[in-house]
């Protein structure tokens, strides 16, 4: 009886201790905005390529984007940030219509980035952009939908993407 008592509870350690961690994933269309938000300092939520998800701007490492509405000019204008304290924007091209943005993202399997500008300004729906992680990772993004409006007498930005994420630190993308 210890004996099979024994061999029971063997079974349910291993069975308890093994965890499977789920893989990251490298692609996706998320949103990000750019609400505030208060607890004991203010703060917003951006995107981290390499986690895969939304990160708040106290975190450390903090997002690798944020969307900010740059409201400088006549007509306000969205603008992707990076606080890695380099030029991480490279704008592969502005495009007609969403089919030929999303046929230029999926062609797209590498880049040569002649000169990375410090931010993704203006940034429209229907831009193919590559991003520049501070640890010289990259990231394809086309933006598929913007909104740049006042909400209860704020500007408020917000930006849907599609990305695909190159953890190799090469500027080649799989393709589909």
């Amino acid at each position: 009886m210890k004996k099979q008592i024994f061999i029971l509870l063997a079974i349910l350690s291993v069975l308890t201790g093994c965890t499977k961690k789920a893989a990251t994933r490298t692609s996706g269309i998320d949103t990000i905005d750019n609400i505030t938000y208060f607890s004991t300092t203010y703060y917003n939520y951006g995107f981290t390529f390499s986690k895969a998800k939304l990160v708040s701007t106290t975190t450390n490492p903090g997002p690798d984007i944020t969307i900010y509405v740059n409201i400088d000019n006549v007509t306000p204008r969205l603008t992707l940030q990076s606080n890695n304290l380099k030029p991480s924007f490279y704008k592969v091209g502005d495009f007609a219509d969403a089919a030929t943005a999303q046929s230029a993202f999926d062609n797209l399997k590498t880049v040569a980035v002649p000169q990375w500008q410090e931010m993704a300004d203006p940034l429209n729906d229907n831009q193919v952009w590559i991003y520049r992680s501070g640890t010289d990772n990259y990231t394809k993004i086309r933006i598929a939908s913007t909104i740049n409006e006042p909400r209860q007498l704020i500007a408020y930005g917000e930006c849907s993407f599609q990305w695909v994420y190159q953890p190799d630190g090469s500027l080649t993308f799989p393709g589909k």
